[in-house]
């Protein structure tokens, strides 16, 4: 199979945006301006390949739920999470989920795998045999390809690493123009203009 699977940690991704955003841009507060343009990204993501499936996670506040309307309207499921159920952990819903979904997808396309695309730097449980690298090498033992995607300092090294040497790593690093942008100021503080996203060049982009 040719057609690629996408499989995106909102959370990971939109955190590590902000810390970018504080060193990368100009004026104030841009880390709490700075968004994540969700077409752009998920173009990134497929690299205008035939897309078999798409699926989205993330822990969001209620009020952001309409930004994740848009990205639904290209094709991708999204679930969100409330960030309120502290005691089943912020994070580890969204993450389990999104590994179901995979090993899901891994078990009914068991004779015609194609390529899983990976939005995240989370390599957390591997020694314990869970997490997203475990089930990453699970697919790829089936003859699935592999792509992670995740900013280069927030990626699991052990992960990267496997990424790497047994499919692509594709750091978001050289995206960053083009899969975010900013808003502007709140009104009554310091005036700081918007910035739109840049175009996406996806000739520096390598796939499996």
């Amino acid at each position: 199979m040719n057609s690629v699977f996408v499989y995106w940690d909102n959370s990971n991704i939109f955190i590590e945006a902000r810390r970018h955003a504080e060193e990368r841009e100009a004026g104030p507060d841009a880390r709490y301006r700075v968004r994540v343009h969700f077409e752009n990204l998920f173009r990134l993501a497929h690299a205008d390949r035939e897309v078999a499936r798409a699926v989205a996670a993330g822990s969001v506040p209620p009020e952001l739920r309409q930004l994740w309307n848009r990205i639904e309207g290209l094709g991708v499921e999204v679930s969100l999470f409330d960030r309120g159920e502290q005691a089943r952990g912020e994070q580890e819903v969204p993450d389990r989920y999104l590994q179901l979904k995979m090993l899901e997808d891994a078990l009914d396309h068991n004779g015609d795998p194609g390529t899983v695309v990976l939005l995240t730097g989370d390599g957390a449980g591997y020694l314990e045999g869970s997490g997203f690298h475990s089930t990453l090498e699970r697919m790829h033992r089936r003859d699935w390809r592999v792509e992670i995607l995740s900013w280069a300092h927030a990626c699991n090294p052990r992960m990267r690493e496997w990424a790497e040497e047994n499919g692509i790593f594709v750091p978001l690093d050289d995206f960053y123009w083009s899969i975010t942008y900013l808003e502007p100021s709140r009104e009554g503080h310091e005036l700081a203009l918007p910035r739109k996203q840049h175009d996406l060049d996806l000739s520096k982009r390598e796939s499996a």
